[in-house]
């Protein structure tokens, strides 16, 4: 496999500069041209890789230097983009901004290193002049062995203000200027909690990424940044070995607009294990697929559909059933709302869900959990024995409250080894937490869930 053609990262000089609002409108404005997009999103987000997939139309990956093996990240990238022209990858926070205050772990200029792409950095220049150049050369600077190959500059004021930034950055002898995008509430996307609203539930995303790519293209020289990030390094990079294990397991995969919330690299790693995953939808389907081995309930945001997965009482009692069988079910996040008996929202309203599990999930009105985590398994179950280790991250609003006595599924602490707790809880062979494992940090876990299929 070889590298695109171009491939280049989008960062900001911190959250909020209008990193998202660029690349979702490059990457449209890119194959508008009929150029192919293969999209990548730095940290563990889900949404913002959503829309990606609607502004490139192919699945976006995330590329995370705290949750994967930093050496495995060369080769997931380089896999990704099989067949594809260029490859786009959007930013976490600052460029610099990652897992750590004193080193590059799990920032976008790590990921920008780890994969050789140049940076193009994104500045809102509100109210800025010359002190552009002074900003951008901290940047440049900051990290020796990182190519920063332009700049692009967020709600400028005018043409006199673009020239101006344009002089500064040039007269300091600091990358060009690619490109102004101005001010305009048109470019605005809708926002929940910390990011943006989910694609399931944005009805006008694609009219908004369609004019997302009619601006950049006016507003950014496209042609000069398709120059500067053109690949001329000629390091061959190692290659992930693709299994062709033919398909023995099936396992029931939840994906609508409930649920939807998974590593696409984790389902890849399912799938090089001769996994089979067969979708089916809670809030649709009034059963489940036949013939399944196993269930993955993943994230989501199911108090945004609460009214209609609990009048599906068919799946409900499909879901129940399964779980009494013994086949081995796992349930994250909002897969792991789910599946409690009740859900109570933000004004008091409680709601039945699908009972599997002996606990009650509560909507907060405050975030109960951001950030990178690592969790250790408290007894055997399907990721292997007791004490198997895997990282990943949490984001919740919600809190599930079980009953007592239930058996919690993993010890967890944050990326500096901090907030020791027990979370989740493992109910026979159902085991569900808030937490989202990345796979890619211990492999022997998946092959541990292959092996619990193939024994149930």
């Amino acid at each position: 496999m070889g590298q695109p053609r171009h491939s280049f990262c989008i960062a900001g000089t911190q959250s909020g500069s209008g990193k998202t609002t660029l690349t979702l409108g490059l990457m449209a404005a890119l194959r508008q041209r009929g150029l192919t997009v293969q999209p990548f999103k730095c940290g563990p987000d889900y949404i913002d890789a959503g829309h990606h997939r609607h502004a490139a139309g192919r699945i976006s990956r995330n590329l995370d230097s705290w949750m994967m093996p930093p050496a495995s990240i060369p080769a997931t990238f380089q896999n990704a983009c099989a067949g594809a022209d260029v490859a786009v990858c959007e930013g976490v926070m600052g460029l610099f901004d990652g897992a750590s205050s004193t080193e590059l772990k799990g920032s976008t200029a790590e990921i920008a290193l780890l994969t050789d792409m140049p940076v193009v950095l994104v500045v809102d220049a509100r109210a800025m002049a010359r002190s552009i150049a002074a900003l951008v050369a901290g940047y440049v600077h900051f990290e020796k062995d990182l190519r920063v190959c332009g700049i692009i500059a967020n709600r400028v004021g005018s043409e006199g203000h673009a020239r101006i930034l344009r002089e500064a950055l040039a007269a300091a002898g600091l990358p060009p200027l690619l490109g102004c995008l101005p001010r305009d509430e048109a470019f605005h996307m809708p926002e929940r909690h910390l990011g943006l609203v989910a694609d399931t539930e944005d009805a006008g995303v694609a009219d908004r990424i369609e004019t997302l790519a009619t601006a950049v293209e006016s507003a950014v020289d496209i042609d000069q940044l398709l120059e500067c990030s053109r690949n001329l390094n000629t390091k061959k990079q190692a290659e992930v070995a693709r299994s062709t294990v033919p398909v023995k397991l099936r396992m029931g995969l939840a994906r609508d607009a409930a649920f939807y919330f998974y590593y696409e690299d984790n389902l890849d790693a399912l799938r090089a294990r001769g996994v089979e995953l067969v979708e089916f939808s809670p809030l649709n389907d009034a059963a489940l697929p036949e013939d399944l081995d196993g269930l993955y309930i993943g994230g989501g945001f199911p108090e945004q559909f609460s009214a209609e997965l609990s009048s599906n009482i068919a799946m409900h009692a499909a879901l129940r059933a399964f779980a009494e069988s013994g086949r081995p079910i796992f349930a994250e996040c909002g897969g792991y709302m789910y599946l409690c008996r009740s859900l109570e929202l933000p004004d008091g309203n409680r709601l039945p869900m699908a009972g599997v599990l002996a606990a009650d999930c509560v909507m907060r009105d405050k975030r109960q959990r951001l950030g990178y985590t690592k969790a250790r398994s408290l007894q055997a179950g399907i990721f292997g024995s007791a004490g198997t280790n895997l990282r990943g991250h949490e984001f919740h609003w919600s809190e599930v409250v079980p009953d007592p006595g239930q058996t919690a599924l993993f010890e967890v602490s944050d990326a500096h080894g901090r907030r020791q707790e027990q979370v989740g809880i493992q109910q026979g062979n159902t085991h569900a937490s808030y937490f989202h494992p990345h796979f890619a940090s211990n492999p022997a876990a998946v092959d541990a869930w292959v092996t619990a299929l193939e024994s149930d």
